[in-house]
């Protein structure tokens, strides 16, 4: 008897937030199996290579983070023949997968025809993963994210029909819809539905903060694969955690001063790529998710939420003590 293999763990694309410098971050904490860009958007042309290189530098690193964790490139956009060539050119540039993104609810992207507006229309979907799994090598994966819907989930098990007719590798399921936005819950049972549809590996997504959310996601979604987004920006060692859980491992999650040097190491990190100027915002921006789970991530940010020098920030983090740690 084959083996089940173990359940995966995918880091989402966040548009704005999981770039490259927080993916290489991330995969060096472990347990990460793929990551996915943020989306290149493609609405009248065939891109020129260096528009893949500035979304994917692990480009020139083989598709790869320093950890070797493969990052697929994600296509955004409404027009098959566009988003195919697109793709087929990611391929050729190196990337180790393509991802394409059906989920993003931001008004300006769905005005603008692509993401998750365009599951209003399943044979239009059909057609943009068809047209995407013809134009690429038979080697390269192609994955595809949606969410149950734009409105409503009436037609989400039309939807699930026209891509597994399509034949990609596999379907990421943020399981509310557009309407929906990020309000919890996330009806991962629909998720269980789309078996009735599809063989496909299917990635469950939405709502999922911690090991018990994981357990409670993969029994209402019938999926042991997992993608994780807020939810590991607030978590850091999340992956860690639930990977810890499916083997029966007990592991102690990050303290304080565990993150203190991670956020170090992430301003190390953006300064080789962002003009000092920028290297400090996605410090602070990441504060504002870290708080959710460690209260002095708040202090913290009240501290250096002015501070524009990097040199400043890197000692203002390195000296910042825990407020309740102070009061004992």
């Amino acid at each position: 008897m084959t083996p089940e293999p173990n359940p995966r763990i995918l880091l989402a694309p966040m548009e704005g937030v999981i770039d490259h410098t927080m993916r290489e971050l991330l995969t060096q904490l472990g347990a990460v199996d793929r990551c996915v860009t943020e989306f290149v958007r493609v609405s009248q042309e065939l891109l020129p290579p260096r528009v893949f290189h500035r979304i994917c530098p692990e480009l020139a690193s083989g598709g790869r983070t320093s950890s070797g964790v493969p990052v697929y490139l994600q296509i955004l956009g409404g027009d098959a023949n566009l988003v195919a060539e697109n793709s087929a050119r990611a391929a050729e540039l190196g990337a180790p997968g393509i991802d394409l993104n059906f989920g993003c609810p931001a008004k300006t992207v769905n005005r603008s025809d692509g993401g998750s507006i365009i599951l209003r229309e399943p044979e239009r979907v059909h057609r943009i993963v068809t047209a995407t799994r013809q134009a690429l090598p038979p080697t390269v994966p192609l994955s595809v994210k949606i969410r149950l819907g734009f409105d409503s989930s009436d037609r989400f098990l039309d939807i699930v029909s026209g891509i597994d007719a399509a034949r990609p590798s596999e379907l990421v399921i943020h399981a509310r819809t557009r309407a929906d936005g990020y309000r919890p819950p996330a009806y991962w049972e629909h998720i269980a539905l789309a078996r009735s549809k599809t063989q496909l590996p299917l990635v469950a997504n939405g709502e999922i903060w911690g090991v018990g959310d994981a357990k409670l996601a993969r029994e209402k979604s019938g999926t042991r694969d997992l993608m994780l987004g807020r939810g590991v920006l607030c978590r850091p060692d999340l992956p860690r955690l639930v990977r810890a859980f499916d083997s029966g491992e007990e592991i102690d999650a990050l303290t304080w001063d565990e993150i203190r040097a991670y956020l170090l190491q992430y301003l190390a990190i953006t300064l080789k790529t962002y003009d000092a100027r920028y290297a400090v915002n996605p410090i602070k921006q990441w504060l504002g998710y870290l708080r959710h789970y460690y209260p002095q991530a708040a202090a913290m940010f009240v501290v250096i939420k002015r501070i524009l020098d990097p040199e400043q920030l890197r000692i203002a983090i390195a000296g910042h003590e825990d407020p309740g740690q102070k009061a004992a």
